[in-house]
């Protein structure tokens, strides 16, 4: 039986927990102190802690570094309040296993501490297992991607960055809730792994979780994806078909691209949000669904509403949380994470050893604007190890032509004129400024082959906006 120590100044969570853990076979003790916690420690081996962050005598830092000290072996799960996530992610760099938001679930935290117990046990069968060196340099770069893989999501890898922190952060918060989401990102950073991601933290987790790309329908299609079809209701339909939003009942229904959707199919989902039954197509009879919608597009549904591409009232009907996912270029940090976890998922596929990355092919790595954000770096990861003999460095000469071309192109100076030219000077901060502008620009420009839809969507600000930038900075394509 494993022994759990609960650390909480509120004695309404050390009882509710402490049975709760107790009715499903943990040992468990509880104190509101500490100063407490240590005593019992010294005397007692705990194989799991849950700490709240503040207490009355200490905060969880500290009590991280005491629990260590005593026994290194111990597991340290961290409960915070919302307004110290930031901190609970920065003790977990530091040796804890993870943290848990309040309100406090109870599955979420049983789950948690299954979880934490079966990492422990592959850790230690993996302790005289080398891992490879894949040329990142972050120390914790392998404990954080032991973290990703014993969450048994090989869809999604966490990073380390400020973006990716805040991003686990709004998933955590809204994953336990029932709340539709709309997922907001370029294509490649991942909209359906995070749906998973919300999926797998939820009360429905262990319901269906349906994934439809809503930009691969046709209109005449799209009612019998979304809401089956009768057997006869039209030309060849054969045999009755169930619906996605049947298939997901009592789970997570994924829809990709939504803006895509005509708008008579808008209506339909309009009706089936607010009444939530569905009928299928050539069918009189309404069927009741208990589904959590979560959907996704690479453009922002408000701008789509605005040019009356999409529904108003259907996107306030969805737009209960947002999700914003950062390109890859606003979060290179998380690079080594990424390249790591690509890298040995690559080596499982191949059944070969991937050699070092170069400093060469670091250096690309990290002046590339990543355009197909992580889907890119996946493929460009999988085509390097393929090129590579086993264990032998990887260098450029893996690469694709394209990030060859870009990591070799000079850096353009910006051409001068007018009131430009009358301010034009190395040291002034203004110039120095434009010119960054210009360059970078120029070089996602180049990258889109002079698409300047995709330039203003890469660059992050409307078409407009890029138009008067593009006069300013005398650029002529």
């Amino acid at each position: 039986m494993k022994n759990i120590l609960i650390i909480d100044d509120e004695i309404n969570i050390c009882t509710l927990l402490s049975k709760f853990l107790s009715k499903h076979g943990f040992n468990v003790d509880t104190t509101m102190t500490g100063a407490a916690a240590l005593k019992m420690m010294k005397e007692k081996t705990f194989d799991l802690v849950l700490c709240d962050y503040r207490l009355k005598d200490t905060d969880g830092a500290q009590l991280l570094q005491d629990i260590q000290q005593i026994n290194p072996q111990t597991i340290v799960i961290i409960i915070t309040g919302y307004t110290d996530v930031r901190v609970a992610v920065e003790m977990v760099k530091n040796g804890a296993y993870d943290y848990l938001s309040k309100p406090l679930y109870p599955d979420e935290i049983l789950n948690l501490v299954h979880k934490a117990f079966a990492h422990k046990e592959s850790e230690q069968e993996r302790m005289a297992v080398q891992p490879v060196d894949t040329g990142s340099a972050p120390e914790a770069r392998e404990t954080l991607l032991s973290r990703n893989q014993s969450e048994k999501n090989e869809k999604y890898v966490y990073g380390e960055s400020d973006g990716a922190r805040e991003l686990i952060r709004q998933i955590k918060l809204v994953a336990p809730t029932d709340y539709s989401v709309i997922i907001f990102g370029e294509t490649g950073t991942g909209k359906e792994s995070v749906a998973h991601l919300i999926h797998h933290h939820s009360k429905r987790s262990s319901q269906p979780f349906v994934a439809l790309d809503c930009g691969s329908l046709s209109k005449e299609l799209a009612a019998s994806e979304l809401f089956g079809h009768e057997k006869g209701s039209f030309t060849g339909a054969i045999n009755t078909k169930i619906g996605a939003f049947e298939q997901a009942q009592g789970g997570t229904l994924f829809l990709d691209e939504i803006s895509n959707l005509s708008y008579d199919i808008q209506v339909a989902m309009l009706r089936v949000l607010q009444e939530k039954v569905i009928r299928r197509v050539g069918s009189l009879k309404e069927i009741p669904v208990d589904v959590r919608i979560i959907v996704a597009s690479n453009e922002k549904l408000s701008e789509s509403v605005q040019r009356g591409k999409f529904r108003e009232d259907l996107f306030h009907r969805f737009n209960e949380f947002t999700i914003y996912i950062p390109p890859l270029r606003e979060r290179r940090e998380d690079l080594p994470l990424f390249v790591a976890a690509f890298v040995e998922q690559v080596e499982k596929e191949l059944e070969k050893t991937c050699g070092k990355i170069s400093p060469e092919v670091w250096k690309c790595f990290h002046q590339y604007n990543w355009p197909g954000n992580i889907r890119e770096l996946k493929n460009i990861i999988r085509r390097a190890c393929l090129l590579t003999p086993e264990m032998q460095e990887i260098s450029m000469s893996a690469l694709p032509l394209e990030m060859k071309e870009a990591f070799a192109q000079p850096v353009e100076e910006m051409p001068l004129s007018g009131e430009l030219a009358l301010m034009a000077n190395d040291n002034d901060l203004k110039t120095v400024a434009l010119q960054a502008e210009y360059n970078k620009i120029i070089n996602v420009l180049k990258e889109v082959k002079y698409n300047k839809t995709k330039a203003a969507q890469l660059l992050n600000i409307d078409r407009k906006t890029l138009y008067n930038k593009l006069r300013l900075l005398n650029i002529n394509y």
